[in-house]
Order: C-alpha cells, then sequence, then structure tokens
C-alpha cells in the first residue's frame, strides 16, 4: 500500500514516456490570441458560473474548442433544422456560410461566430436577424428559446478513425478506411483483412 514517503520516492515510468507535462488544455488557458473571443469566454464562464443553465456552459466549451472543431455551418442545413421553429433563435459557435443550392432562405434569427458577406445578406433579405454572442447574452442569457446547433464534421481524415470503443463493443475499427497505397488484390490484403488468414478487421 501506498504512504506517503512511499509515494515521494516513487519514481516516473520512462517506458510510459513519463508524465505529460507543459500542456495545458485551452480551458485551463485560453489559447486564441482574438480579444473578442476571449471577451465571450470570460462572458459565458461567468454565466456559467453564475446560473444552472447547461447552455452557457455548452456555449463557453465550444468557444474554446480549436477551429477544427468548431466547423461551419451552411444556410440550407440551417433552415432544414429550424422549420417549424419560427420563434426560436438559431446558436452557432462557429461560422454560418452561404448554400448556392438553396433557392430561397427563410426568415431566421441566427446567432453565430461569424457570417459569410452572402450569407449574412440573404438571411437579412428575408427578414431575419444576425446577432452576435455578446447580443444573444443580454437578450437569453440562459439560452431561453435557442436552438444550439452544430455543423457537420466532414474531413476525409474522419474516415481513417476508429469507432469509439465500450467494453461491449468490439466493433472499433469495423468499416475503417485503412491507410492503404491503393486498393486491389496486390495490396495488404493477408493478415488482418481476411478471416482465412488469422483475423480480419
Amino acid at each position: 500500500f501506498f504512504t506517503k514517503s512511499n509515494l515521494n520516492k516513487m519514481g516516473i515510468d520512462l517506458k510510459a514516456g513519463g508524465r505529460r507535462t507543459g500542456h495545458k488544455t485551452s480551458s485551463v488557458a485560453v489559447k486564441s490570441a482574438n480579444p473578442y473571443n476571449r471577451l465571450l469566454i470570460k462572458l459565458y464562464k461567468f454565466l456559467a458560473r453564475r446560473t444552472d443553465s447547461k447552455f452557457c456552459s455548452t456555449v463557453a466549451k465550444r468557444l474554446h474548442m480549436s477551429k477544427l472543431n468548431q466547423p461551419p455551418i451552411g444556410l440550407n442545413r440551417l433552415a432544414r433544422y429550424m422549420t417549424n421553429k419560427d420563434d426560436k433563435t438559431a446558436v452557432i459557435v462557429g461560422k454560418v456560410t452561404d448554400d448556392v443550392r438553396m433557392m430561397e432562405c427563410p426568415k431566421m434569427s441566427v446567432c453565430a461566430l461569424a457570417f459569410t458577406e452572402t450569407a449574412r445578406k440573404r438571411i437579412l433579405a428575408a427578414g431575419g436577424e444576425c446577432i452576435t454572442f455578446d447580443q444573444l447574452a443580454l437578450r437569453a442569457p440562459k439560452g431561453t428559446n435557442t436552438v444550439l446547433l452544430r455543423g457537420p464534421k466532414s474531413r476525409s481524415a474522419l474516415a481513417h478513425f476508429g469507432h469509439r470503443t465500450t467494453v461491449t463493443n468490439p466493433h472499433t475499427h469495423d468499416g475503417v478506411k485503412p491507410y492503404v497505397r491503393s486498393k486491389g488484390r496486390k495490396f495488404e490484403k493477408a493478415r488482418g483483412r481476411r478471416s482465412s488468414r488469422g483475423f480480419k478487421i
């Protein structure tokens, strides 16, 4: 069993690579240099702390995320998510982009970190509004009558990542795209890719 004196004498497991030091997460130290982003983080951290609103804590968490984890959302998808929600405000911690395939933009109230020029024009032309997060904080500090949305993560690299694994789910690598030079009879079709050759993933 461990005592305090034992713990002080314990060394670092060098085989495991030692301790991971010097890596503060974004939620500990804000990595963004954007002053507006930093102020928004400060504002929503305050709201999350002082209210019991899960909306504020989720927005604060998403404001901390890297740009890769703040994927943009197109107007078409946004309009689809907002059907029959006329009295609500769509909230996107990311950018709203235009979709040229959509003929008519419905009237929507949208709050986002940024809008492309054409997306903003189309929302305003339809009689909708584009608001910022500080305006939203004044209007709905607890996120009442809002719909929190996210864009799709559609990078080609995601096809190569394994699925989330649990104790009951052994299918981590099922249907996951391997990094193979080429697809064909001659390329990595033996052990691990056929049941008759050891195992198949």
